[in-house]
């Protein structure tokens, strides 16, 4: 099955929760428009403190809905945007994917993966031991964050659920996604 969009959420100021939505409209180079992370520079609360002007590589959060299924059937229902994802989408994985992979978001959105989220205790504030759910570890011992990733936005657009997910390698040799 080709890799969807299973539902979008945004939400004005600092939350750890988005507001599910019926599209979102993602802008080149600032983000989510309605979004408390939309800018230029970095907006994630204690990065702006030491850094203000650092470019914003967390434009976009994308989380994979299988994720949010097995936190459910463990924690309790969790819905679209409860761990501050902007879109929700299902049938790719996310985490596997290299930096600078680019996903075509619907019919005109493109984004680059520049990284991955880094949980943190927010998570757990939102419900207990999540945290440690959102943590693995591989066979030779590596962490695996499985909280999503973030991207950049290099075209703009409106995404919808539904809307179908097209993926583009970047070229050279492959680059795993570290935090950002």
């Amino acid at each position: 099955m080709a890799p969807r969009v299973v539902a979008v959420a945004r939400r004005r100021g600092h939350h750890f929760s988005k507001t599910p939505t019926l599209s979102i409209r993602l802008v080149q180079n600032l983000g989510v428009d309605g979004d408390g992370h939309f800018g230029a520079t970095v907006q994630h609360r204690s990065r702006a403190l030491k850094y203000p002007d650092m470019p914003n590589l967390r434009q976009v959060h994308l989380l994979n809905a299988e994720l949010l299924e097995e936190l459910s059937a463990r924690f309790g229902p969790l819905g679209p945007g409860d761990l501050g994802e902007n879109v929700l989408i299902r049938d790719l994985d996310l985490i596997a994917l290299p930096a600078g992979a680019r996903l075509r978001l619907g019919a005109t959105a493109l984004v680059e993966l520049t990284g991955l989220r880094n949980p943190c205790i927010q998570i757990d504030r939102f419900r207990d031991g999540l945290m440690a759910a959102c943590l693995d570890r591989s066979a030779d011992g590596k962490l695996i964050r499985k909280t999503g990733v973030m991207a950049v936005i290099l075209e703009g657009g409106d995404v919808a659920a539904g809307d179908v997910i097209g993926v583009e390698m970047p070229e050279g040799a492959f680059r795993a996604l570290e935090p950002v």
